[in-house]
């Protein structure tokens, strides 16, 4: 693997403007579209080795249906603005100097990412609009999906009179390292996937590291909590896609609640989820709920990434917020609440990337903000938190202009 091939790419993006740049992802759009066959046959392959009745092939599964959203995907960054050489701050010394920080691209990004063949193209697409060459670690699970798709955008690139070195995909365990020990040649790593992945990353790489974290995720439902609105969430966030990392793991019901939660877990029968309720809600649901088990000790701060639902029973708000904190990922939390102050309290209080206030936590995603398409959903608080879109894939410089100003001695 020769990252100084990538280097001399991100070099070569400086020269393009945002013009070009967007033709270019028009023009993958496009070819994708036309090259959906090759890549769903590519991508039957990869489902074959993986059993039926595992979640990771909802994960890993391409349809004509998904091609069509990543191609839709490609045309929203193009359309949104260029989030180079904006101002972020100007101001002027009193020697005159005049000093402007403006955004600038990283250089070079890697990303590590397990069995999601449409983040190859999220991330490459967020990576060349930000000005930025990336290199592309995929799970092995996907790893004729990948091979597909990096053919995909560096033909592309090569059509479009540019160089296909600005994507380049990784293939082996010696390649993770080399990228995780590229100081000088990559600039920041981002490590897409379980927590396991994430662990490995922050261990072992010498270049910097922006952690977007597994979510273990909680919707508490407050003792003004309506049942409708609950209902609807607890469906929502839990079985829209149980595999992504803003799905649903973990119910927070107020004791003075408990005889709401068979109304509230109603429609998850509709979808099978096993429910893994600790005593008191076991006891409010027995009877009551087809799929239900005792919870243990271990189900509690757990990314299921299945049909599968933790519950705990709290006394109050503050109980609620002390248990997410212990055993939340700091990624996405919602309070299910017609009493202001309550939600209020945990908007401010709970410690996550993103807090709801009766609101669904599936919304954790770039599009749904209106950024575009995302390399991840930062759980740290350094650089970028939250969805990390665009602008977050952009660091910045100071650019200083005078008229011969010198230092005093």
């Amino acid at each position: 693997m020769n990252l100084d091939l990538s280097r001399r790419a991100a070099a070569a993006l400086q020269e393009l403007d945002s013009d070009r740049i967007d033709g270019m992802l028009l023009a993958l759009a496009n070819k994708l579209e036309a090259e959906a066959p090759a890549l769903l046959e590519a991508n039957a392959a990869d489902l074959s080795a993986i059993e039926p009745s595992n979640p990771m092939r909802d994960r890993l599964a391409l349809t004509p249906a998904r091609i069509a959203d990543i191609a839709a995907g490609l045309r929203n960054v193009a359309a949104l603005p260029s989030p180079l050489g904006i101002t972020l701050e100007s101001f002027q010394r009193p020697n005159g100097m005049l000093i402007r920080k403006v955004t600038v691209p990283f250089g070079v990004i890697g990303a590590i990412f397990e069995a999601r063949p449409n983040v190859i193209f999220d991330i490459f697409a967020i990576c060349f609009k930000a000005g930025s060459a990336c290199v592309l670690k995929g799970g092995h699970e996907a790893a004729a999906t990948n091979s597909a798709a990096i053919e995909i955008i560096r033909e592309t690139l090569a059509e479009q009179g540019m160089n296909p070195d600005t994507a380049f995909l990784a293939c082996g365990h010696e390649d993770t390292d080399e990228l995780l020990q590229a100081v000088g040649k990559i600039d920041v790593i981002i490590p897409r996937g379980g927590r396991k992945l994430i662990d490995y990353v922050r261990r072992n790489a010498r270049v910097p590291v922006i952690e977007t974290g597994a979510g273990v995720c909680h919707t508490y439902f407050h003792s003004s909590g309506d049942i409708a609105t609950g209902r609807d969430i607890i469906y929502n966030a839990k079985t829209r896609r149980p595999t992504v990392c803003n799905a649903l793991d973990c119910l927070l019901i107020d004791r003075s609640r408990l005889e709401s939660l068979p109304a509230l877990c109603y429609h998850l029968s509709d979808k099978n989820v096993e429910i893994h309720a600790d005593a008191e809600a076991y006891k409010a649901l027995e009877g009551a709920y087809p799929f239900l088990v005792e919870a243990e000790e271990d189900d509690f701060g757990r990314e299921w990434l299945d049909y599968k639902l933790s519950i705990r029973t709290v006394e109050n708000v503050d109980e609620a917020i002390g248990f997410i904190s212990a055993n939340g990922s700091r990624h996405s939390e919602c309070i299910v609440a017609e009493n202001i102050d309550a939600s209020q309290k945990f908007l401010r209080l709970v410690d996550a990337a993103c807090v709801y206030a009766n609101v669904s936590t599936a919304f954790t995603d770039g599009a749904q903000f209106g950024f575009g398409a995302e390399i991840g959903i930062s759980t740290q608080k350094l650089h970028a938190r939250g969805p990390m879109a665009l602008r977050e894939m952009t660091s910045y410089k100071y650019l200083i202009t005078g008229a011969g100003q010198c230092r005093p001695e």
